[in-house]
């Protein structure tokens, strides 16, 4: 994408790409720049502030945040912006994501995430919605948005089975 991102998709981990490659692929497929970053909450805590409090100034209008495990990021991020942040819960092995759903969901009040659905289908619902919050300023994503959903619902077979 040759113009400034719009939305930033940042991850805990390497390991967590595999899920948040679903948002990015999404963001590509509607046209949307956007950056993807390794950001750890806990391990890059200096690289966490500078990218979140930066977010707004650098023309980042939503962030997108996967984390697995304690998954703190999501969180994190949204106490130094004031952008909208959607955290993605990526599936742990050890409670199958679960933990992330619920480190990321149960925010106190005054610092909301959009909390998504755990692993992929979760990273390209974020993505989804990040277009619609863009959508609302931007007629022509908005076209692009609702011809991809329309596609979507095109797509969805009315029988069970070819007959």
């Amino acid at each position: 994408m040759h113009h400034t991102p719009h939305v930033g998709v940042i991850m805990g981990s390497r390991s967590d790409w595999p899920t948040m490659e679903a948002a990015a692929e999404t963001l590509t497929k509607l046209g949307i720049a956007h950056e993807a970053r390794v950001v750890s909450a806990h391990r890059t805590p200096e690289r966490l502030y500078a990218y979140a409090a930066g977010a707004a100034a650098r023309g980042l209008k939503v962030i997108i945040a996967g984390a697995g495990g304690a998954a703190h990021l999501p969180g994190m991020a949204a106490s130094m912006t004031a952008l909208p942040v959607l955290g993605v819960p990526v599936e742990s092995h050890s409670l199958k994501g679960m933990d992330s759903l619920l480190s990321i969901v149960q925010m106190p009040g005054g610092i909301p995430v959009g909390t998504l659905a755990i692993g992929r289908p979760g990273a390209i619902n974020a993505a989804l919605l990040a277009a619609a919050i863009l959508a609302l300023s931007d007629p022509a994503l908005a076209e692009r948005l609702a011809a991809f959903r329309a596609a979507q619902t095109a797509s969805v077979p009315e029988t069970v089975a070819d007959a």
